[in-house]
C-alpha cells in the first residue's frame, strides 16, 4: 500500500475504507493479493449490478476484441452500437410503452446529470434548476450544484450555478406534516413569492449516498404533476438506483409516472465507462455536434451493456431481485429488533437497503469491523449514518447469507465496544 500512499493523490477514497489489494473477482466475490475473499455488498457503488465478470459478458467482450472491433468510435455507427440501441429500444423501453431518444455522453453520470442539466435550460429558455435535500448527482460543476452534501462544497467552486434546494419527500418528518410538493407549486404559483420558474427539476427516486432515502409513490406522482401542470421538466436521476435496483429496470416504474429526461450510467455498461440520457423526441433539441465527448463511443461497454440486457428478455430476473430483497428487508429488520439501542431505522426497496444508526461513528466502525471479517460494505448519509447494502443483483443466495452473517457480526461486535447506559437510553 505504500506505492499508493506515496504516489496516488490524496483524493483516494474507497483504497482508505477497504485498504488491500484487490486481484481477482467473481460475481459477488473478490479476493486480494493474500488470496483472502470478500463478499462484495459495496458493487461497485452500483455499478456492479451484474456482478463482477460475468461469462457471458466476458465472453462478448472477448469475441470482440478478438475480431478487431472498433473501440472508441466516438459517435460514429458501429455494430457495437447498433445492437446496443437495438437491445435497449426491444428488451427496456417498447415493453414499457416508453418513446424516447437515446443520446450517448462522456461515459460517467456526473456528465449525463451535465447533459440533462444543459438540455433542460435550453429546451425551456430558463437557467433555473431545482434539486432536493441530500441529494447526490456528481462532481462536475452543474452535477455538484444539484448535489447537497456540504462535505464536497467549497464556496470558491463557483456553485450554486442558479440552483435552488427543497425538501426531499419526508425530510422534515415521516409524517410529512408540511407536503414539500404543495409548497413549490405555491412557489412558483405565486408570481410575488421571489422564487424563480424552474427549467427542471432533478430527483433520485431513492438517494443511495444522501442515505437510502425512499420517495413515496404519492410524493413521486405530486411531483410530475406540478411538473406537467407549470411546464416544468422532470429529470429522474437513475444512474445509481436503475438498472433492475429496485426490483424494476426503472426505479420510477412503481410510480408510473413519465420522465421527461432520464440519466442512466454505472451498471448500464456492467462496470466499464457509460452514461446516456433519456429524453422525450420533442426535448431532443440539440443541434448536431453540440453536446459531445470524445469517449461517447465506448464499444466494449455496448457490447457489455446488450449482453447484459439479456437478462431482462423475460421477468425470471426482476423477480429473483424481489425475492433477494425481501429476504435481505428480512434479516435487516431482525438486526433492528436485536439492537434497537444501536439501530434507530432499516429502510430500503428491491437490492439497495440501508441500516441507519443514531450513534456517531457506529456505522463506519461496522464497515471497518466487517472489512476485517470478509465483507466490503460502504456507508452513507451526510454523516456516514448509514450502512448501505448494494451488493450485485446476481448476488447467490449462499453469498448473500454469508455476508449477512458476517455483517450481522460486526453489528454485535461493535455494539460491544460502545455499551450503552440506562441513562443514555432513557434520553
Amino acid at each position: 500500500m505504500d506505492l499508493f500512499e506515496k504516489y496516488e493523490s490524496n483524493v483516494r477514497g474507497y483504497i482508505r475504507s477497504f485498504p488491500t489489494i484487490f486481484t481477482r473477482a467473481k460475481n459477488a466475490t473478490v479476493w486480494d493479493h493474500h488470496d483472502k475473499s470478500y463478499i462484495d455488498f459495496f458493487g461497485g457503488a452500483g455499478s456492479l449490478n451484474y456482478g463482477h465478470n460475468d461469462p457471458a459478458v466476458q465472453e462478448a467482450m472477448i469475441d470482440f476484441i478478438r475480431r478487431d472491433g472498433m473501440l472508441n468510435a466516438l459517435d460514429k455507427a458501429t455494430d457495437a452500437k447498433y445492437h446496443f440501441i437495438k437491445k435497449f429500444q426491444e428488451t427496456i423501453l417498447l415493453p414499457r410503452g416508453m418513446d424516447y431518444k437515446i443520446q450517448f455522453v462522456g461515459p460517467t453520470g456526473t456528465n449525463a446529470v451535465e447533459t440533462a442539466l444543459k438540455l433542460a435550460r435550453k429546451v425551456k429558455q430558463r437557467s433555473k434548476i431545482v434539486a432536493f435535500t441530500n441529494a447526490y448527482h456528481g462532481h462536475t460543476l452543474g452535477a455538484l450544484a444539484v448535489t447537497g452534501n456540504e462535505f464536497y462544497h467549497d464556496d470558491y467552486y463557483g456553485v450554486p450555478l442558479n440552483v435552488s434546494k427543497m425538501p426531499f419527500d419526508h425530510y422534515f418528518d415521516e409524517e410529512d406534516q408540511m407536503d414539500s410538493i404543495d409548497m413549490m407549486r405555491r412557489y412558483y404559483e405565486d408570481g410575488s413569492s421571489g422564487y424563480e420558474l424552474p427549467a427542471g427539476i432533478i430527483v433520485e427516486t431513492i438517494q443511495g449516498e444522501g442515505g437510502i432515502n425512499v420517495s413515496s409513490i404519492e410524493w413521486l406522482k405530486k411531483l410530475e404533476k406540478m411538473c406537467r401542470d407549470l411546464d416544468i421538466l422532470l429529470i429522474i436521476d437513475d444512474i445509481q438506483v436503475g438498472n433492475g435496483r429496485t426490483g424494476n429496470f426503472f426505479s420510477f416504474e412503481r410510480a408510473g409516472i413519465t420522465p421527461d429526461i432520464i440519466t442512466i450510467s454505472k451498471s448500464i455498461g456492467t462496470g466499464l465507462p457509460m452514461a446516456i440520457v433519456l429524453m422525450r423526441p420533442e426535448i431532443d433539441q440539440w443541434s448536431p455536434g453540440e453536446h459531445t465527448g470524445t469517449f461517447r463511443g465506448n464499444s466494449l461497454a455496448f457490447v457489455a451493456g446488450a449482453t447484459a440486457l439479456k437478462r431482462w428478455d423475460n421477468d425470471e430476473f426482476a423477480k429473483e431481485i424481489r425475492r433477494k430483497g425481501e429476504w435481505v428487508e428480512k434479516r435487516f429488520r431482525a438486526i433492528k429488533d436485536r439492537f434497537p439501542d444501536y439501530i434507530s431505522d432499516v429502510r430500503g426497496l428491491g437490492m439497495i437497503w440501508g441500516i441507519e444508526s443514531p450513534i456517531d461513528d457506529f456505522c463506519s466502525q461496522v464497515s471497518r469491523e466487517a472489512f476485517e471479517h470478509g465483507l466490503l460494505a460502504e456507508t452513507a448519509g451526510a454523516t456516514d449514518q448509514v450502512i448501505k447494502f448494494l451488493a450485485p443483483l446476481t448476488i447467490s443466495d449462499v453469498e448473500l447469507d454469508k455476508g449477512l452473517d458476517i455483517l450481522e457480526a460486526a453489528i454485535e461486535a461493535t455494539a460491544a465496544k460502545h455499551p450503552i447506559t440506562k441513562q443514555e437510553v432513557t434520553a
